[in-house]
């Protein structure tokens, strides 16, 4: 089924299931009542700034509109090696593997990172809405949020609100393994 298909039925399922009118959740979502109309026909794909707007009227992620709930799970089990894995740019020189892919509708995203020696998140901070949750497994991993920095090795953790200005680099000798968690789901 087409992204613009699965985004339209899953709105209009929602807003009637909440018995909303399309002019009631334009007014809660400050999103135009032609564009919800739109959206819900499969005409558009909306952006992501239109779709947070409808999930948080709803309480929801924006996974929930794009996700297909034939490939969605409540339960994931998932064996060592068998994660989806990403690998970011020569500048990050991060490997990802996601707990999460799977899981219906997560208002998280969690994963197994290993950052090489001096893969950084580039020169410039980087902010976003949410939480952030770095726990160290092995590594060091220097983090600097608002201008203060931590530097974390084995066993130590760092929580904060992401809205922050931050960066990250690994500053070891050696690849820094990493579980970072964040919420709601946002890009590292």
């Amino acid at each position: 089924m087409q992204v613009k298909k699965i985004v339209g039925k899953k709105l209009k399922e929602i807003r009637l299931k909440h018995d909303l009118t399309i002019q009631i959740l334009a007014d809660k979502s400050q999103v135009s009542s032609n564009m919800i109309s739109r959206i819900e026909r499969g005409l558009t794909i909306p952006s992501v700034e239109i779709l947070m707007r409808l999930a948080n009227v709803f309480d929801k992620s924006i996974n929930y509109f794009v996700e297909d709930v034939s490939s969605s799970h409540e339960v994931v089990f998932t064996r060592t090696g068998g994660r989806d894995k990403t690998v970011y740019d020569d500048e990050h020189n991060m490997h990802t593997e996601s707990f999460t892919s799977g899981l219906r509708d997560p208002q998280f995203m969690s994963f197994y990172c290993t950052v090489q020696k001096g893969g950084k998140s580039g020169e410039s901070n980087m902010y976003h809405p949410g939480d952030e949750l770095i726990y160290i497994l092995e590594g060091h991993l220097k983090m600097t949020v608002t201008d203060e920095v931590y530097l974390l090795e084995a066993g130590d953790s760092l929580c904060f609100k992401s809205h922050l200005p931050h960066r990250w680099e690994n500053i070891g000798d050696q690849e820094a393994k990493v579980i970072w968690t964040l919420s709601p789901f946002t890009i590292i």
